[in-house]
């Protein structure tokens, strides 16, 4: 009975441990709402900037409202595929896209029609649906990470062949703004607590991201070395996989969004 005690006692001191330190990280997470709103916020102004522009006529204006809400999603993308994937569908899906962003895209940037209204009323609610949400949607550490970590993967894979906005011409926009949305999710969330239990593994991070970062620095689309880009993608991932163990959390993988 005593042997059983202590093994009760050895277990429940191992779960309290395991939440003491999950306990900064979920509170990190917080920290990143913020940024989420703000880029949500900027993709449903741009929106709604760019469905005034489209019902005006105003092929020039409603070309450059789209970029802008464009920014502020791509920046939000760690979030948006792990947490609300029935939107993400419904705002960005690609390559068959039927509405959102990119049938939107199609019209202004391809053909150079502003008849745009019935795609952009709906881009317009479904961000609005989703700006709504921000405050109370629950941000755990997991998903944040999981998302961190596909996003990554997908810059340098589906993104590395010529992007996803290649009718506009703003992949490399794309993908910059992917990199940064991955750089402050990390160093918000995770970095301090990796840099406690394993700075080796937090310099690698680091390094991974400004590599990446280095590279899609350059001045266009067809200056982008793709194979490092796709290489500084697989090392980033593994990377960010190998710390999963470091901070309690469950490895992520590349399937469907978990959090």
């Amino acid at each position: 009975m005593i042997h059983v005690r202590v093994a009760v006692c050895l277990a429940m001191l191992g779960l309290g441990m395991r939440t003491a330190s999950a306990a900064p990280l979920d509170v990190a997470a917080e920290d990143y709402r913020p940024y989420m709103i703000d880029g949500i916020g900027q993709a449903l102004a741009g929106a709604r900037e760019l469905r005034e522009r489209a019902a005006a006529g105003d092929l020039k204006g409603a070309k450059k409202a789209w970029i802008s809400a464009r920014s502020g999603w791509e920046r939000s993308e760690v979030f948006t595929a792990g947490f609300v994937p029935e939107l993400d569908a419904q705002i960005d899906a690609w390559p068959n896209a039927d509405s959102g962003f990119h049938a939107i895209e199609a019209e202004l940037f391809g053909a150079g029609l502003t008849d745009v209204d019935g795609d952009a009323k709906a881009l317009v609610g479904h961000l609005d649906s989703l700006h709504d949400r921000l405050r109370d949607i629950p941000l755990t550490p997991q998903g944040i990470l999981d998302g961190t970590v596909r996003l990554a993967y997908e810059v340098g894979e589906s993104k590395a062949d010529g992007g996803e906005s290649r009718i506009s011409g703003t992949s490399l926009d794309d993908m910059r703004n992917n990199v940064a949305g991955i750089d402050f999710a990390y160093h918000t969330i995770f970095a301090p607590a990796l840099r406690t239990a394993d700075a080796r593994l937090a310099g690698a991070v680091d390094a991974r991201i400004e590599q990446l970062r280095a590279i899609v620095a350059a001045p266009d689309l067809q200056h982008v070395d793709v194979s490092a880009l796709r290489r500084a993608s697989e090392e980033l991932v593994i990377t960010l996989q190998g710390a999963s163990d470091k901070l309690g959390l469950r490895r992520s993988t590349l399937e469907a969004a978990s959090q």
